[in-house]
């Protein structure tokens, strides 16, 4: 059973997929029926314990509290997912190599590589806000996904 996400404990685990576009309009409601389904399957036992959120019509968050088990055949069945999405949206899920970050109201998705130019040509500066798809926890996708720059480990570019 899925529950609001806002009513998972700081402490649940997050895993976090950004994609390489937004999600068009017409994909949103079906690629929340395809999660909720997903999500349901994966640990149906885990009552109340699981969740999932959509947030930029571009990151796909997975959670569950940290007392529910998660086995390395559950994240393979995660990844396994992940990939049809992939194939079925034509996108990238995976990369959690490329950066994400804020232009105005934009999120973009660069290579490393390219955001490095960024930084050199000023495109992108210190208070660029970046996503750090890395955090592990609610807490910390709350606190440290959304930051700038200087506080992430991109700062070693500026």
């Amino acid at each position: 059973m899925i529950v609001d996400f806002e009513k998972l404990s700081e402490e649940a685990k997050v895993w976090i997929y950004p994609s390489s576009r937004k999600f068009y309009p017409q994909e949103i409601e079906p690629l929340k029926e395809k999660l909720e389904a997903f999500i349901i399957e994966w640990k149906e036992n885990a009552e109340d314990a699981v969740s999932y959120q959509l947030l930029y019509n571009r990151f796909i968050i997975f959670s569950a509290e940290e007392n529910v088990e998660i086995t390395n055949q559950d994240l393979d069945r995660q990844v396994a997912f992940i990939l049809e999405l992939q194939t079925a949206y034509e996108i990238e899920l995976l990369d959690k190599m490329n950066v994400c970050f804020k232009q105005g109201e934009f999120i973009q998705y660069k290579e490393v590589a390219a955001f490095k130019k960024m930084i050199k040509s000023k495109s992108v500066n210190a208070k660029t806000i970046v996503f750090d798809n890395l955090v592990q926890t609610k807490y910390d996708l709350e606190h440290f996904w959304e930051v700038p720059i200087t506080e992430s480990w991109y700062n070693r570019f500026l």
